[in-house]
């Protein structure tokens, strides 16, 4: 039995059944509790898409093995609410005059993850920390200035605010 804590609710899962010892956290996320929000694309920690926050730190879900997360604190993009400043920073972004955050929105669950565990360590990290949280996550359509722009825009609770 594997018990994990997601979101404020236990999961109990079984191993051998909803999941083999070397099953990723990320894996039974998406697969087995349906947490569809975070995403799996290199398996390999390499683009930030499958970041959760685990005991307050962003971490790479595609590289903790589900049964070493048990006994951890969870949280997934789904756990956050849509008051979350940074939900709403970037949900801002998406609005005309505001430049942009995102455009496909594959890799924004990971962004999101990693900002709001930055401002819940740092509540108003400079640019330079913001570059440096964020450096671990890949946006294939090139959007870092608008996601770090929303992430100042979180820190600062200006989201009403054009740039």
């Amino acid at each position: 039995m594997c018990r994990l804590r997601v979101n404020g609710r236990t999961h109990e899962l079984t191993v051998g059944r909803d999941l083999e010892p070397g099953t990723t956290l990320g894996y039974v996320l998406r697969e087995r509790l349906g947490l569809t929000g975070l995403k799996l694309a290199c398996d390999e920690g390499a683009c930030g898409a499958c970041t959760v926050i685990m005991d307050g730190k962003a971490v790479l879900s595609c590289l903790v093995l589900a049964m070493a997360a048990e006994g951890h604190e969870i949280v997934t993009v789904e756990g956050l609410g849509a008051d979350d400043a940074v939900v709403q920073a970037f949900a801002a972004q998406c609005e005309p005059g505001f430049g942009t955050a995102l455009q496909c929105g594959y890799c924004t669950p990971g962004f999101v993850m990693t900002a709001r565990a930055l401002l819940d360590r740092q509540p108003r990290p400079g640019p330079a920390a913001v570059a440096e949280a964020l450096g671990g996550n890949i946006c294939r359509c090139g959007c870092y200035a608008g996601i770090a722009r929303a992430v100042q825009h979180a820190a600062a609770g200006d989201l009403g605010a054009s740039p």
